[in-house]
């Protein structure tokens, strides 16, 4: 956003967010993270550790998963406080989400996947539609040649490129992306990060939910870890990427503990 000042300019806030399931499962607790305007934010942590509940407190996806956010949680995209809204406020937001799985639709063509990821935002003119597609095809040529071919024929990878330009269809400001290599061969996962880093280059934001912690923190400019629903460490990517406790436990590398032997 040219000319706005950085203070200004629309970021993610969550405060103190709690999190339970049924009420009784406590999955996120006085969770605080910051997505700024323009960055690519990585969360890290293991399976469980709350990753997947924090995308869908912020996208309101959560109460579909039976979540409910306490009266202490706050979830806030710019002036837009988003926690209890259903998940076409946040899209109007300029919040979109693309949830783990990839969860095309299979029986849809690639075109009409991809119609479908602007429906939140009402109608709009035919133009804008065809400029949003665009821009998904310029970053994945290969829908663009499957465009008449059902989406569940496609290739995994093929399907990531899918559902993550479906996303793209809304225009988003801030994409949540929730495990978007899981599955992946080496070769697409390395393509899926090329894409991430052009969609940010073109001033979407992102807060990426990776198992993959090498790739996350390749492309990241800060991360959390999550722990059991609460974060444990935060900072600058390149920072917590040197940290003993990350490369242990998040990139396979045991060499913090060989050189204290």
């Amino acid at each position: 956003m040219p000319g706005v000042p950085p203070q200004e300019r629309p970021a993610l806030h969550v405060e103190g967010l709690d999190v339970t399931y049924g009420r009784a499962l406590s999955a996120l607790r006085s969770v605080s993270l910051t997505v700024p305007h323009g960055a690519v934010v990585a969360l890290l942590g293991a399976n469980g550790a709350g990753k997947s509940t924090l995308l869908r407190a912020v996208s309101g996806t959560l109460r579909l998963h039976r979540g409910t956010v306490t009266a202490f949680g706050l979830v806030r995209y710019g002036n837009t406080v988003l926690d209890g809204r259903d998940p076409v406020a946040a899209v109007r937001a300029g919040v979109v989400q693309v949830p783990e799985g990839r969860r095309v639709f299979a029986g849809l063509t690639v075109e009409e996947n991809l119609r479908t990821g602007g429906l939140g935002l009402g109608r709009r003119a035919p133009e804008q539609v065809r400029e949003a597609r665009d821009r998904v095809y310029t970053l994945f040529p290969v829908l663009a040649e499957r465009g008449r071919q059902a989406a569940g024929l496609l290739s995994g990878g093929e399907q990531q490129m899918l559902a993550i330009g479906r996303a793209l269809m809304a225009a988003p400001r801030l994409l949540l992306l929730d495990e978007p290599s899981l599955g992946l061969a080496p070769r697409m996962v390395f393509r899926i990060a090329e894409v991430i880093r052009e969609i940010n280059a073109q001033g979407t934001a992102v807060l990426l939910v990776e198992q993959n912690a090498g790739m996350a923190l390749s492309l990241a400019d800060h991360a959390y870890v999550l722990e059991v629903g609460e974060v444990r460490l935060s900072g600058p990517a390149d920072d917590l990427a040197s940290t003993d406790a990350v490369r242990r436990l998040y990139l396979g590398d045991d060499a913090g503990d060989q050189g204290a032997a």
